[in-house]
């Protein structure tokens, strides 16, 4: 009985032996199965990742060559403008002038008539400089984003209902155009919002450079956001749309220290 449990041990230590290469080998092809689909994962998301940033960079191409047509579109609508329908206006300006002077004395019964569309078409004429000011401003080409901004607090300020402060270093450098022009329609935003709906009596915007970095914070002492207005209110899209188009970040809240509301913007500059 010894004997027979002697050969039946060394039976299953025979099947063992045997059987073992067989589980080593399927344990090799079952580790190399999993590595295998870890590496093809790996490669999977890393696949996806590089989609992923393919995308982000050609949707980011799009949103500043959208932004850049729209700038040569402003250029030009404020070109012809001024130089079509501004010459146009000049010259009915100069005629109607005319006009009342040979009408002074002979005919005064048409005067008053003469002298309300000459009125009408220096209103016209001034309109239409402004809206061509505002869509491309002359002074930011020739004299950077400080002097503009600068000329628009002192019309804003001239009316004494709100005081708009720019503060900038004395050196500030000239930036590219795009972004300058970026700045002052982000700022020109906020200015309106501010008028129409804050109630405030200070807006400041300061500039500054840190580093490889520019620096805008845009605050009012007015009431702040309500929190349904976050995106609405103060066209967040279009701010988000041109700073995303500057390579930038930005913070759009109220300040919960000074009260009111502000937007600190930051932007890579090349050095």
């Amino acid at each position: 009985m010894f004997l027979y449990r002697i050969m039946e041990a060394a039976k299953e230590l025979d099947l063992l032996i045997t059987l073992l290469p067989l589980a080593v080998t399927v344990f090799i092809i079952a580790l190399g199965v999993i590595l295998l689909n870890q590496h093809f994962q790996k490669n999977l998301n890393r696949q996806k990742l590089k989609q992923e940033e393919l995308k982000y960079l050609h949707q980011k191409e799009l949103l500043i060559s959208s932004i850049e047509v729209q700038e040569q579109e402003r250029k030009r609508i404020a070109q012809d403008l001024h130089d079509e329908l501004g010459a146009a206006l000049s010259i009915a300006r100069m005629h109607l002038l005319q006009l009342e002077q040979q009408c002074a004395g002979k005919a005064e019964e048409i005067l008053p008539p003469v002298q309300n569309v000459r009125s009408l078409t220096e209103s016209a004429l001034a309109s239409m400089r402004r809206i061509s000011h505002e869509l491309m401003p002359p002074q930011l080409e020739a004299f950077g984003l400080v002097k503009t901004l600068e000329a628009v607090a002192t019309r804003a300020n001239s009316a004494n209902e709100i005081n708009i402060q720019i503060i900038a270093p004395t050196n500030m450098i000239r930036l590219a155009l795009l972004l300058e022009l970026g700045l002052y329609r982000i700022s020109m935003e906020l200015i309106n919002n501010t008028l129409k709906h804050a109630l405030a009596r200070q807006i400041t915007i300061h500039l500054k450079l840190e580093h490889d970095f520019l620096i805008f914070l845009y605050t009012d002492d007015g009431n702040g956001l309500s929190e349904g207005n976050y995106v609405r209110g103060l066209g967040h899209k279009s701010i988000e749309a041109r700073v995303s188009s500057m390579m930038g970040t930005f913070i759009l809240d109220n300040d919960e220290k000074e009260g009111g509301f502000r937007t600190l913007i930051k932007i890579p500059i090349a050095s």
